[in-house]
């Protein structure tokens, strides 16, 4: 199903595929080799990541880099990455002035291995220090209608000709509307206390009522992160042929420009 759905994302334009050592319990590199099989690499954009492991295990420190890199591509049956992320490090990773990583990094572009690095990030702060320090040209940015702290960082973004992807783009299932203030979650998600559950079930409804029922929720809060240039991707999850044929579909339909503006202050 995985390959499947793969080949039905190539075939409506999608291009850019984001995976991870530790995605699929190891297993997601694997499966997008298979997918990739036969196809022009030139027409790929591949991103991974290194610092936590198929085991479960987090290390950044800079001697799992080469190492964790050779492996992707092993991984996935290709010569490079377009992109290489560390994955959600602590803060003091992002500083370039003091961690070898970013040497390391600058090495395996020389070697062809990969071709940009970068981080996976939350806020305008460790967007700015990163930007700052180092030669990094990616960012996933955790952005959505609710969380746009990374707007703040957007001059310095577009200075430095940076790439942002927009990760988190449904906040983890709100912006889906399926959840409401006597939703209960377990696992990851059990991390919230009663009290946020009805500050987003409330700002759900709010956001319901501004969108309007003619509007599909999960489509707008897609198209609202590509509505502004300097974000260059989204990372939707798909489960199913129909939650990607929905993802999709919300590139083709831009929000106009008044709802845009409305959803920045919201």
């Amino acid at each position: 199903d995985a390959i499947r759905m793969v080949h039905i994302a190539i075939d409506h334009g999608v291009n850019f595929f984001d995976t991870a050592p530790n995605y699929g319990n190891g297993t997601s590199e694997e499966r997008l080799h298979k997918a990739f099989k036969g196809m022009d690499r030139s027409k790929l954009v591949i991103n991974s990541k290194f610092g936590r492991a198929s085991n479960g295990t987090v290390d950044f420190s800079a001697s799992v880099i080469r190492p964790t890199i050779e492996g992707s591509l092993k991984r996935l049956g290709v010569d490079y990455l377009d992109s290489v992320i560390i994955h959600s490090p602590p803060f003091e990773y992002l500083d370039g002035n003091k961690k070898e990583h970013y040497n390391i990094l600058e090495t395996l572009k020389q070697e062809g291995k990969i071709k940009a690095y970068g981080a996976s990030i939350d806020s305008h702060k460790e967007i700015e220090t990163l930007l700052s320090t180092t030669k990094a040209t990616i960012i996933h940015a955790f952005y959505n209608i609710f969380h746009q702290g990374a707007r703040e960082a957007k001059t310095l973004i577009e200075k430095k000709r940076a790439t942002v992807v927009a990760k988190i783009p449904l906040d983890s299932g709100w912006l889906t509307g399926k959840y409401h203030k006597n939703s209960e979650f377990r696992g990851v998600r059990n991390r919230w206390s009663k009290a946020e559950i009805a500050t987003r079930a409330m700002l759900v409804e709010k956001l319901k009522a501004i969108v309007g029922e003619n509007r599909s929720l999960v489509q707008v809060a897609l198209a609202f992160c590509l509505a502004d240039n300097f974000i260059s991707s989204v990372i939707p999850g798909s489960v199913n042929e129909e939650q990607l044929m929905t993802n999709i579909k919300s590139n083709d339909k831009p929000l106009p420009e008044e709802l845009v503006q409305l959803l920045y202050s919201f």
